[in-house]
C-alpha cells in the first residue's frame, strides 16, 4: 500500500486544476458538464496529498462512460471496480507526471454526491478555523495510518459527517 504523504499547500494547485479542467471540457465538448476542484488541494492553506481531486458533473452516466476513450487519451484510467463501493460515481485516475496525480470523480450533476462534496469543500473554504481543525486531524491521521491510505481516508469520515450535519439542510441531500 502507498504511504500517506501530506504536503503543505502549493500555489500551483489551482492552475493545475484549471489546466486539467480545460482538457476535460475539450473531451466533453458536445456535452454540458460542470467541473469543480474538490478535496484538500481546492482549499487555500490546507495541507493535502499531492493529488488533485476533480468533480465532473454530467447530465447522466452514459455521457460519462461514452467518453472513456477520450479520457484514456488524456491519461485517465477508468476504474469500474470502485462502483461496488460508490455506485453513484464513475472513478478515473491519472498518474503523476510533471503535474500531480488526478482523481476524477464523475457523477450526475447536482446529485447528492455532487452536493455533499462541494458543501464540504465550501465549508472549509469559508471557515479558516474549521480548515485548521481538519488540517490538524489530517496530520494526526497521516501519522497514525502512515502506511494505510484506506484507514486514513475512513478515519476522516466522522469529521466530514459532522461538518455536513451542521450545514443548512437545504444545501444537502437527505
Amino acid at each position: 500500500m502507498r504511504p500517506v504523504l501530506l504536503l503543505d499547500p502549493r500555489p500551483e494547485w489551482p492552475q493545475q486544476f484549471r489546466d486539467a479542467a480545460a482538457q476535460l471540457r475539450t473531451a466533453f465538448a458536445d456535452t454540458p458538464i460542470h467541473v469543480e476542484h474538490m478535496g484538500s488541494t481546492a482549499v487555500p492553506n490546507l495541507c493535502a496529498k499531492p493529488i488533485l481531486d476533480i468533480l465532473l458533473g454530467a447530465p447522466d452516466f452514459l455521457s460519462i462512460t461514452s467518453r472513456i476513450p477520450q479520457l484514456g487519451a488524456l491519461g485517465y484510467r477508468y476504474k469500474p471496480e470502485h462502483e461496488r463501493e460508490l455506485p453513484e460515481r464513475r472513478y478515473f485516475s491519472r498518474p503523476a507526471t510533471d503535474t500531480p496525480a488526478v482523481h476524477l470523480h464523475a457523477v450526475v450533476h447536482d446529485s447528492p454526491f455532487w452536493r455533499r462534496h462541494l458543501a464540504f469543500r465550501d465549508a472549509l473554504r469559508s471557515d479558516p478555523e474549521l480548515a485548521r481543525q481538519y488540517a490538524e486531524l489530517k496530520r494526526r491521521l497521516a501519522t497514525l495510518h502512515a502506511d494505510d491510505r484506506a484507514a486514513y481516508t475512513n478515519a476522516k469520515g466522522p469529521f466530514i459527517a459532522q461538518v455536513l450535519a451542521t450545514l443548512d439542510a437545504s444545501r444537502l441531500p437527505t
